[in-house]
């Protein structure tokens, strides 16, 4: 091999260098996008506390609702423990039909492809619906399981987008049979200054009974310390990943969004 084709050799391995995730800068600043995970963590040792809401109105119902503030609302609890940097531990309840998931995620490398900062990470969850309704001959308690990679890139200073392809097994708890599905959710956010931005997700799924649409998001995030408030319109009522990624009952349209936020807080123990 020549000197000038080991030094091509040499500066192609430095541009696609895979790094120590923990030493990773994080491509988004928020763990979670409007619904999906992003590659990003916590301090090793920190924990995060989230409170989420999806108000059961639309605005179209104007103020004979508060423009869909009045609720009833879907809501979710969640708690996340980073005990090593890289890995991330998790549990989420959602009020309806009382989901309760345990989940996990691990940043697994970063790339530098060109300019451009890229990072992979995995997770899995699983959960339990522990009160359904209207089950038409499935058992109650029925499980269901995820998994997904998680492709973030940092294409400009002040724009992130990630891609998330899905495996979902049982997103019909009311079938007797269980089966597998496939979702693709795509998200982006822009950094209008270091504490504004605006983010969009849209989530490609099958379509399933009572569930044909794709679900789609869109609004604010705001970063204070410690804090994140994320501003949201979506046509997606449900939260926790293993009913949003089945679809959604409603098209994105515009007599049928609805209001939501995420309240998320570290708490560095």
């Amino acid at each position: 091999m020549s000197k000038h084709s080991a030094l091509a050799v040499v500066s192609l391995v430095l541009t696609l260098v895979v790094t120590d995730p923990s030493a990773a800068q994080d491509i988004f600043h928020s763990t979670q996008s409007p619904n999906l995970q992003t590659t990003s963590g916590l301090r090793a040792g920190s924990w995060l506390f989230e409170i989420s809401h999806r108000f059961a109105p639309a605005i179209s119902e104007g103020k004979d609702a508060l423009w869909g503030l009045d609720g009833p609302v879907y809501n979710r609890l969640g708690l996340t423990y980073m005990p090593t940097p890289g890995v991330l531990f998790g549990i989420q309840r959602s009020n309806l039909e009382d989901n309760l998931e345990l989940n996990a995620k691990a940043r697994l490398l970063e790339l530098q492809l060109g300019t451009v900062p890229v990072e992979l990470a995995a997770v899995t969850g699983v959960a339990w619906n522990t009160d359904p309704v209207l089950l038409d001959g499935a058992t109650d308690n029925e499980s269901q399981f995820y998994a997904q990679v998680i492709i973030d890139a940092l294409v400009t200073e002040r724009i992130a987008v990630g891609v998330v392809p899905t495996w979902l097994r049982n997103p019909r708890i009311r079938d007797v049979d269980t089966f597998n599905a496939l979702a693709l959710g795509v998200h982006g956010q822009v950094y209008l200054t270091r504490a504004v931005s605006v983010m969009g997700e849209w989530i490609f799924s099958e379509e399933l009974p009572d569930r044909a649409h794709d679900s789609g998001t869109f609004g604010f995030e705001f970063e204070t310390r410690g804090h994140f408030f994320k501003l949201l319109v979506t046509n997606q009522s449900l939260m926790n990943p293993t009913q949003y990624l089945g679809g959604s009952a409603s098209p994105f349209e515009v007599g049928e969004l609805r209001f939501g936020f995420n309240v998320q807080r570290v708490l560095p123990f």
